[in-house]
Parts: structure tokens; sequence; C-alpha cells
């Protein structure tokens, strides 16, 4: 079993920045894809970043693309998320997610993860 703890959210303004993270513990991580999603009410969750094990691929949603930067640290069992250039429309809880089989792609499908953290919440205002 992987726990996932996310940090960092928060209340920031429209053009600032904020920094998320992930710790993962109970198993090592570091052989997995593992990718950000977020989500607001009523609507489902969705990707908006993954990295592969070795940090050899990331991919970001259209959205976030050129203003978010997700990395991770194998060594601690950490993930990151820096949020930059935030708009309001970036507000949602964000959750971390682990997928648990040996692959180098990043799926955007949140059903193929099997650990989530329970989620910070960030907001923006304009």
């Amino acid at each position: 079993q992987v726990h996932l703890v996310e940090s960092g959210g928060g209340l920031a303004q429209a053009g600032n920045s904020l920094r998320l993270s992930c710790a993962a513990s109970g198993r090592p991580v570091n052989s997995y894809t593992w990718s950000w999603f977020r989500q607001t009410p009523g609507k489902e969750r969705e990707f908006v970043a993954g990295i592969t094990w070795n940090s050899g691929r990331t991919d970001y949603a259209d959205a976030v693309k050129g203003r978010f930067t997700i990395s991770r640290d194998n060594a601690k069992s950490m993930l990151y998320l820096q949020l930059n250039s935030l708009k309001p429309e970036d507000t949602a809880v964000y959750y971390c997610a682990l997928h648990w089989k040996l692959i180098v792609t990043i799926p955007i499908n949140s059903n193929e993860y099997t650990y989530w953290g329970q989620g910070t919440q960030v907001t923006v205002s304009s």
C-alpha cells in the first residue's frame, strides 16, 4: 500500500505562483509514473501533468503548458508541481496520483491510477 499526501495549496492572486508537493510513503515509488490531476465541483477529475519514473518524459495538459512544471525526487519519494502565472481558472482541488504498473508512458485517464492523495485546494483570485 502507498500513502500519498499533498501539501502547498492555498490562496494566490492571479499571476502569482504556488508550489505543490506530494509525499509518498509505504512502498518505493521510484519505478512508477506519477501525475497531478485537478477537480472542480461538478466536473470530472482532469489530468494536469505527469512524469515518468526516471523523469525522462513529462506531459502537460494544454491549459497549463508553459506555466506549470512537474518534477520528482525519487530519493525523497517526492513529487512537485510548480504553478506559475496562475489564473482564476486554475482554481481546483489538486491531487497527486501514482500509476502502479511499470510503464514508460503517462496516462491521462484517472481510472488508470491506483493510488491517490487526499487533495490540496488551490484558489486563485483575480
